[in-house]
């Protein structure tokens, strides 16, 4: 059953928020070019989900989208009509009937648009077609809470509504993605060599590869801390501080490795074992507290190999849909 909005059909045209977690994001592929003034990368943590939500709704890949960590949330439509699709493994209903994710579904002025708690993977991912109105800072619309750029300029409460630059959707068929063709979950996570290997003891470097890691209560954004195994270094576990990229695997000096996220600062002072392999990260984005994994070994010619290869799934995207 729809509920008339509480505003205007005239006034604010969007998402009403109703309820909504407080993880809850504007994030694109996020900004480039800025490390070296110490500006971080930011963007969807998991960028694979993100794009393929954007595909859905005939969105550029790059569009930006809420990101949902854990929960949800509950909103009313302000616009005449709108087209979303949801990816990630949430619960999705309108007017309380339940939708399928990875599917692209129309929406009409009045209606209630319901995300509930995330039974699986921890990210979800809501496209708009045409995207959302936000400020975009330093070329992206990401937002990076910590330095407040990108994003809405007003904070995501109850009551705000989330713009959308298209406030008619025309009518045409729906599409979704098949479940035979979705990236499935691995608890393996790839990694290439660190550039601060050798600081670390033989016996360190084995037990990094042969032994399950946990993910701590203690993660967010900026970096996964991973808990149950310590990485013995062959010093004192210090560098001079260098470059770090999303990815980077540090070992401070308590042996607990860290994964730095989307959100990560541009340098560090711990040494780093190993960079996750960039077509993986999303998956470990994908992971929650006290989920455990294991990293594997691979090249660089490897890593780029599986990069090319999901650009080119990406490219003939439009050939995997199906229509309904």
């Amino acid at each position: 059953m729809k509920t008339s909005p509480t505003r205007d059909k005239g006034s604010a045209k969007g998402l009403l928020v109703k309820q909504l977690t407080p993880l809850c994001q504007l994030q694109d592929l996020g900004r480039f070019g800025y490390k070296a003034f110490g500006v971080t990368h930011c963007g969807a943590i998991d960028p694979y989900s993100m794009r393929v939500a954007n595909l859905l709704v005939g969105n550029l890949q790059g569009t930006a989208c809420l990101e949902f960590t854990l929960a949800g949330g509950e909103f009313l439509i302000t616009a005449k009509s709108m087209r979303i699709a949801f990816v990630g493994d949430f619960p999705l209903s309108v007017n309380g009937e339940p939708k399928n994710n990875f599917c692209s579904v129309s929406l009409e002025y009045g209606d209630k648009l319901t995300i509930g708690a995330a039974i699986g993977g921890i990210r979800g991912y809501l496209a708009v077609q045409g995207g959302f109105i936000a400020k975009q800072e330093l070329g992206s619309y990401s937002t990076h809470l910590r330095s407040s750029l990108g994003g809405f300029d007003f904070a995501l409460n109850p009551g705000s509504t989330l713009p959308v630059s298209n406030d008619f959707a025309v009518k045409a068929k729906e599409y979704y993605f098949r479940a035979s063709l979705r990236r499935k979950d691995r608890d393996i996570i790839r990694v290439i060599a660190g550039p601060q290997e050798d600081h670390f003891s033989e016996h360190g470097i084995d037990r990094f590869y042969s032994e399950w890691f946990s993910i701590s209560t203690n993660s967010d954004r900026m970096g996964y801390r991973l808990e149950n195994n310590i990485i013995e270094h062959a010093g004192d576990g210090n560098i001079i501080s260098d470059p770090t990229v999303a990815g980077s695997v540090q070992i401070p000096a308590s042996g607990n490795p860290v994964v730095l996220m989307t959100d990560c600062p541009t340098t560090g002072g711990y040494p780093k074992i190993a960079t996750i392999a960039s077509i993986d990260l999303g998956l470990l984005a994908q992971k929650g507290p006290a989920t455990q994994f294991k990293f594997q070994a691979i090249t660089v010619a490897q890593a780029q190999c599986l990069v090319r290869e999901q650009e080119a799934f990406f490219s003939s995207f439009n050939l995997k849909l199906d229509c309904y």
